[in-house]
């Protein structure tokens, strides 16, 4: 099982960055994207890529974004 661990401060985006943690994003409750890795962020955009070419813009006001962590 999972870990669900929330990325609030831009510290947390920057380790989940260099770590290459998978991460999951939920929006209004429902999950939007999930498995993808952050390839960049600033203060209120974080950029996501799940695949070759594929990439998500999510805003960081609107989303809550969390690491997925294995126990």
């Amino acid at each position: 099982m999972a870990l669900n661990i929330r990325l609030i401060t831009d510290q947390d985006y920057q380790e989940a960055l260099e770590r290459q943690a998978r991460i999951r994003v939920f929006k209004n409750d429902h999950i939007i994207d999930s498995g993808g890795v952050i390839v960049r962020f600033d203060s209120r955009t974080v950029v996501v890529q799940t695949g070759i070419g594929d990439l998500a813009y999510h805003d960081r006001a609107a989303c809550e974004i969390f690491e997925l962590r294995n126990r």
